[in-house]
């Protein structure tokens, strides 16, 4: 008889799909909408990047503030709830007209985002596997990318081809029911089922590490550096990442935008893929190092890339590091202190690190105005390129309770 598949990996790909819907229509989409909003509304690129700012920072306080919700309770009723925020954001969108409502439903979709994103995703991997975490979190986490290559595709078609109040209901509907249709096969945790994590027996070895408390955690010196380049990191490829279709429709057109964003998308799905494979037998942070570097040299590259090909190949370059990054926080994470308290661990972390993403987006989109996106992405590469600086100094072994600073 054939081997029984360990129900983690069904879980695996349920948060395939709650994220794919989550990036594409949300974290990928914000790029459209703000391109489509500009467009079609009075809204200056400052504003609605200032916006999308607001909204990287509601998400960040709500994690911290579902995090201890989703450690006692069942964490699908937290997803559904997203779902249903983030739905009913979604088909709004097209109908504001002034600053106030945009900020509103900004607000709105964060929270949606926040309760059906990364957090609980991520939250759920982790506690189903052991061993195999990185290759989990990587292919779970491919559906940021694979999200952004269909769910976005698809927004950005039906907006350009109905205008975005037309489109913004369908829009919604369709984050409703691609979240909601996954709640039977999120399972909770492996106990809910009888069963074990994954790698389990090899993981008692380590439990130490995974008995690290979140008060200790979090004043590790590990934990604090890792926080600041993080912040560097994030701000500056969320900020290259928003910003991305309307440099594109600036320096050749609006279809060049979208492929650029298409290729960032492509890239991320192989870059994780690849690196996901492979980073449970590499030093994390050496890992992490190394791919702050290139993402700096990839955003500046985009500064510089004018044509059309230039910029897609660029972009996808730029591609394979967001893919990398998005999976080796939570995976350094976890690997450092264990599933016990990691959604207060991450999301406190992702809290303070939504500094960096919501100043990235708003950093960009104000230089651009002042001066030109060349000088926006020569700064997002260098902040990249300092956030490597700052990890090196972390160190590659993982922190002990003792290590505080």
């Amino acid at each position: 008889m054939a081997a029984r598949i360990f129900p983690g990996w069904w879980v695996v790909a349920a948060v395939f799909i709650v994220l794919s819907a989550a990036s594409g229509l949300i974290f990928y989409g914000l790029a459209v909408y703000l391109d489509a909003l500009t467009d079609e509304q009075p809204f200056s690129t400052t504003s609605v990047s200032l916006a999308t700012s607001v909204f990287f920072i509601v998400a960040g306080v709500a994690g911290r503030v579902i995090a201890p919700i989703i450690e006692t309770r069942d964490i699908r009723l937290v997803i559904a709830v997203g779902a249903l925020l983030g739905g009913a954001s979604l088909a709004f969108l097209g109908t504001i007209d002034s600053l106030v409502e945009l900020y509103a439903v900004y607000v709105a979709l964060a929270l949606g985002f926040a309760m059906a994103g990364l957090l609980p995703a991520t939250t759920l991997v982790t506690r189903w596997f052991h061993g195999r975490r990185a290759l989990a979190l990587a292919i779970a986490s491919t559906g940021l990318s694979v999200g952004g290559l269909t769910y976005t595709q698809f927004a950005a078609w039906l907006i350009g081809d109905r205008g975005l109040a037309d489109a913004s209901p369908i829009l919604g509907l369709v984050f409703l029911v691609s979240i909601l249709a996954t709640l039977p096969l999120l399972i909770p945790s492996p106990a809910h089922r009888g069963l074990e994590p994954e790698g389990a027996e090899n993981a008692a070895n380590d439990g130490a590490v995974d008995g690290i408390e979140y008060d200790i955690a979090i004043r590790t010196r590990f934990f604090v550096i890792v926080l600041i380049g993080f912040i560097l990191a994030m701000g500056a490829q969320v900020g290259g990442l928003s910003q991305i279709a309307n440099l594109g429709s600036e320096r050749v057109d609006s279809s060049t935008g979208a492929l650029a964003l298409s290729a960032i998308a492509v890239g991320s799905v192989i870059g994780r893929l690849v690196g996901g494979s492979f980073a449970d037998r590499l030093p994390l942070v050496t890992f992490t190092i190394v791919l702050a570097l290139v993402q700096g040299v990839t955003l500046i590259g985009i500064a510089f890339a004018d044509g059309r090909i230039a910029l897609v190949v660029v972009a996808f370059c730029f591609g394979t590091t967001i893919g990398n990054l998005l999976m080796l926080q939570p995976l350094l994470i976890a690997s450092a202190f264990g599933v016990t308290a990691y959604p207060r661990i991450f999301a406190f972390q992702q809290l303070v690190v939504t500094v960096g993403i919501a100043g990235g987006p708003l950093l960009l989109g104000a230089l651009r105005d002042a001066s030109s996106y060349r000088a926006s992405y020569v700064v997002s590469g260098l902040l990249s390129m300092a956030a490597a600086a700052v990890m090196a100094t972390s160190g590659t072994r993982r922190p002990s309770p003792a290590s505080v600073v």
